[in-house]
């Protein structure tokens, strides 16, 4: 049996600031949507653009961390496996970089985030 490959790879900006919510037994849920754009020239010399918009949740400590971090507008990027596509892509976070600097001397984070029991993401 052929084995497949489902991962999504992803740098864009964040279209609002980051909705944190919580599980009935008190884990913490981040979501945010994240706009990634791509630019071609069609055939008659004309410039194109295209929007494609990903919803992305983060779990645990990684969910707190982006609450803390993120923003309206921040780059990131952004690595998990595909979620389903309805009218949107979902994409649960494995892998997290925040591409905007970080001023807060004071805290001693990298700017590279994995959520460590990503195997479970318990639904909410």
């Amino acid at each position: 049996m052929a084995r497949g490959l489902n991962k999504v790879m992803i740098i864009g900006r964040l279209g609002r600031d980051p909705e944190m919510r919580f599980t009935s037994s008190g884990r913490p849920v981040a979501s945010f949507s994240v706009a990634t754009t791509r630019g071609w020239t069609n055939n008659e010399g004309e410039r194109q653009e295209e929007t494609e918009w990903f919803h992305v949740v983060t779990w645990g400590g990684l969910a707190e961390l982006c609450k803390k971090r993120l923003h309206k507008g921040s780059q990131i990027y952004v690595e998990g496996p595909d979620g389903d596509r309805h009218y949107r892509t979902e994409l649960v976070a494995q892998e997290l970089i925040f591409l905007d600097g970080y001023d807060n001397s004071s805290e001693e984070e990298t700017d590279l985030f994995a959520d460590e029991d990503i195997d479970d993401p318990t639904p909410f």
